[in-house]
């Protein structure tokens, strides 16, 4: 994994290489003092969103958001 982009709250957004099959884990993840971390997994170019633990529903709206902002980015980046 990569570092793609560290938000003012420490949270931690990365990627994996580009698959064979053409697609791009990133991954999210958010220190907690109560739970440790929060995180999330989206796969690019579907925005297939999995193990997601800890987000409220604000958040995530927020991270699909963001993810489908800078995917273009994300994706020039791995090619």
């Amino acid at each position: 994994m990569y570092p793609f982009m560290t938000l003012n709250d420490d949270t931690e957004i990365t990627n994996s290489e580009m698959k064979p099959d053409g697609r791009v884990k990133v991954y999210i993840e958010t220190p907690d003092e109560k739970d440790g971390f929060h995180n999330a997994v989206c796969w690019l170019p579907q925005y297939q969103w999995e193990k997601v633990t800890g987000y409220s529903e604000a958040e995530m709206t927020y991270f699909k958001k963001l993810i489908r902002e800078q995917a273009q980015f994300i994706l020039q980046k791995v090619r």
